[in-house]
Formats: structure tokens, sequence, C-alpha cells
């Protein structure tokens, strides 16, 4: 825990040394461009500023390219200071160019702020529009989808079976036969048993059986 927290703050101090050599050299390019006062030490904020935004919009994720372009900006206008500060330019003799761009720095600046700080990466206006083509295609296969009840084969209905004659003195017998069951075993006679009985046919039986 200890070393990390030396890690960290040995990162803060190197970071706050750079950004203070930066400052001062930004504010040493514009105070000799004729930039005097407070003027010179808006400069080094400006970059600064341009340079936070464009980073934090490469940390967003959207429109890179943009974020790119103005975060190269600021880094030239920082690094060209620094550059220019170590003894490569005459102070006391600004070139005029060097002066043009240093005049016009703040509405590249602000112009560059205002795209990072207002523009939004594009979003999809049509939620659910590359899903729906999906889903009505899933339909349209579900619709084309055979019936499987089409495929099943049809089921012939049974032919009725002809209604058996039953003489009404077998039916009378087959009743006495019944009682005499019922009266013996407490129980109602079934066909096999009345079949047995009677010495008939199955058809006959049941046709006997359904007029008890």
């Amino acid at each position: 825990m200890r070393a990390h927290l030396a890690r960290v703050d040995a990162v803060l101090v190197q970071a706050v040394i750079a950004a203070a050599l930066s400052f001062a050299h930004l504010h040493d390019i514009a105070s000799a461009a004729g930039q005097d006062g407070w003027k010179a030490w808006a400069y080094p904020i400006s970059v600064d500023l341009l340079l936070v935004a464009a980073w934090r919009r490469l940390r967003s994720g959207g429109a890179k390219a943009a974020g790119w372009c103005w975060f190269l900006i600021a880094l030239t206008a920082s690094l060209g200071a620094n550059v220019a500060t170590a003894g490569l330019l005459d102070i006391d003799q600004v070139p005029a160019w060097l002066r043009i761009l240093v005049a016009g720095w703040p509405a590249v600046a602000f112009l560059g702020g205002t795209l990072l700080a207002h523009s939004t990466p594009p979003t999809d206006d049509h939620p659910g529009t590359t899903e729906e083509p999906e889903r009505l295609q899933a339909i349209e296969d579900q619709e084309d989808a055979p019936d499987p009840t089409e495929a099943l084969p049809a089921v012939e209905p049974k032919p009725a079976l002809p209604a058996v004659p039953v003489p009404a003195a077998l039916v009378e017998h087959a009743r006495k036969v019944a009682a005499e069951h019922h009266t013996r075993t407490g129980t109602a006679i079934d066909t096999p048993t009345l079949r047995a009985r009677l010495g008939v046919p199955l058809p006959l039986a049941d046709a006997i059986a359904a007029q008890l």
C-alpha cells in the first residue's frame, strides 16, 4: 500500500512539474508576441483546457477523429512553445508569423472547445430497425411452415354395426337369468357372464344386455 502511494505521488509530482514548465513556456511565448498582462497568462490555460477537452472526447469513445484533431493541435501549440523557448527562437525578435498565430489562437481554441463540448456522438434514431426485418422474416417463415395437422392421415369413421334382432322371448329369459344372478351374487350380471349363461354369440349378448 505504501509503495503504491509512493508511485502515485511520484506521478503527480512529475505531472505538476511538466504542467508548470509548459505553462511558463506558453506564457513566455505569448508575452513575447505582444500579449502582455493577464492575456499572456490566459494562453497556457486555453491550451491546457483544449487538451483536456480533446482527451475527454477520446476517452468517451465517440467522434475520435475530431478528438485526435484538436488534441494534436493543442499538443503542437504546447510543444511548439517548449521548443521555441529552448533557444531556437529569439524572444526579443519574434517573427510576424508567430505573432499572427498567437493572436489567432483564441479563436481557434474557442472553435475547438465548442465543437468538442457541444457536439454529441451520432446515435441511432430508430432503435430496433435492424431487428425488425429479422422479426418479420421469422413471422413469414412461421406462416409458410406446413400445418402439422395437414400431414396426418385422414381417419375414416368406423362403419356402424347393424342392429342384431333379439327375440322377445330371449330377452325375457335373459331378464330372469339376470335377476337370478343379482339375487345370488348381489351384483348386476355382466355381458360375458350373460353370454355364457345363454350360450349366444357375443354380438347377440351385447344386444340383449343393452335391453336389460
